[in-house]
C-alpha cells in the first residue's frame, strides 16, 4: 500500500477504536477489507482522495468476478462507506463517493442449530474431557456458560474473574461496541462456575507461591499474550469435545451453541424481545431469524411424520 492509503486506513481504524470502542475483531475485519480496496486503488495508481463512485463500482464488480461471497462483498462495501463517511467528517473529502452505491445485500441463510440431545451429549462429555481434573472443570464451565447464556465466544473467553465472584445468579457481559447486558445463569452453569473458580483460584495460589506470578484478572487465564483463553483455542477445544461426544465436529462451533441457546428458548416459549436482550442484538430483526428456524423444523416434522406426507 502507498503512504496515502496507509494513512487513511490507520487513522480511520484508530478513530473507530477510540470513539466507538470497536472490538479488535471488528478492526481486523475493517483492515482486511480496506486492504483489498487499497490494493485495487494502488494497481490503478489512484489515491483515496481521488476515488470516484465509478472506481468503487468497478471494485465491487471485480469482487463479484473473483467469486467472493455475497456477504463478503456486502461487508467490503460497508467498510468503504464507513471510510469515506469518516473522510467527509474529517474534511478530507467534500463528498462521500460511496454513499449512493447499493450493495449486494446479505442473504439471510438460516443458522444451523444443534438439537437438545446433541447439546446434552456435549455438556456431558465436557465433564470428563481434559488431561487433568482442572482442565475438565474448565471445559465444563466453558460449555455450561456458553449454552446457559448464549454469549459470543469473545465475550465468554474474555470474562473478568470479578464477574464470577459471590456466587452470582446473573453475569454482567460486555458485548459489541462496549454495550453491557445482564445474562442469567442456570443452576448447572452456577455449579460448574463455582467448581471451576475454586480450582482456578487454587492453581493461581500455587503459581504465586512457586514463581511469584501475579494473579490473572480473567476467569479463564492463559499464559498467552492476551492473558486469557483465545477464541481459536476454544474453537479447537469444542471440536475435540464434539468428537468425543459422537457429534459431528463439522456441526459444532461456539456460535452454533449460541444459536442453540436462542432456538431452544424460543421452542420452549420464550418471547423474541427477551431473547434479543439476552443475545445483545441491537435490532429485533436479527433475532427474528430464529422464528424461521422453528418454522423449517416444524415443516420438516410434518413432511417426515405425517401419514399423508408421501401421498401424491
Amino acid at each position: 500500500m502507498n503512504a496515502d492509503h496507509v494513512r487513511w486506513i490507520s487513522t480511520f481504524l484508530e478513530a473507530q477504536a477510540a470513539e466507538l470502542d470497536a472490538s479488535e475483531n471488528t478492526l481486523l475485519a475493517y483492515g482486511r477489507d480496506l486492504k483489498g480496496f487499497a490494493e485495487f486503488a494502488g494497481d490503478k495508481e489512484i489515491d483515496f482522495a481521488d476515488i470516484t463512485r465509478s472506481h468503487i463500482e468497478t471494485f465491487m464488480v471485480e469482487c463479484d468476478t473473483m467469486g467472493l461471497a455475497q456477504s463478503t462483498r456486502a461487508r467490503r462495501l460497508s467498510a468503504i462507506k464507513q471510510l469515506y463517511r469518516f473522510a467527509y467528517e474529517e474534511g478530507w473529502r467534500t463528498d462521500n463517493p460511496a454513499i449512493k452505491i447499493k450493495g449486494p445485500g446479505r442473504s439471510k441463510s438460516l443458522p444451523k442449530i444443534l438439537s437438545e440431545d446433541q447439546v446434552e451429549a456435549l455438556l456431558l462429555t465436557a465433564r470428563s474431557h481434559g488431561r487433568s481434573r482442572e482442565d475438565q472443570l474448565r471445559n465444563t464451565c466453558l460449555m455450561e456458560l456458553l449454552y446457559a447464556t448464549g454469549m459470543r465466544v469473545s465475550e465468554l473467553v474474555g470474562l473478568p474473574v470479578a464477574a464470577a465472584r459471590g456466587e452470582p445468579h446473573m453475569l454482567l457481559v460486555k458485548g459489541k461496541g462496549g454495550k453491557e447486558r445482564m445474562v442469567p445463569l442456570s443452576a448447572p452453569a452456577r455449579d460448574a462456575l463455582a467448581a471451576w473458580l475454586s480450582a482456578r483460584d487454587g492453581a493461581e495460589d500455587d503459581a504465586r507461591i512457586k514463581t511469584g506470578a501475579k494473579p490473572s484478572s480473567f476467569l479463564f487465564p492463559s499464559s498467552g499474550k492476551y492473558g486469557h483463553l483465545t477464541r481459536h483455542r476454544f474453537y479447537g477445544l469444542i471440536k475435540e469435545i464434539a468428537v468425543a461426544a459422537g457429534v459431528s465436529p463439522a456441526a459444532v462451533t461456539p456460535h452454533r451453541l449460541r444459536h442453540a441457546f436462542a432456538t431452544h428458548l424460543l421452542a420452549h416459549g420464550a418471547d423474541l424481545r427477551s431473547i434479543q436482550t439476552l443475545l445483545g442484538h441491537a435490532d429485533i430483526s436479527t433475532t427474528e431469524i430464529y422464528t424461521h428456524v422453528l418454522e423449517e423444523r416444524l415443516k420438516d416434522l410434518v413432511l417426515t411424520h405425517h401419514p399423508l406426507a408421501d401421498t401424491d
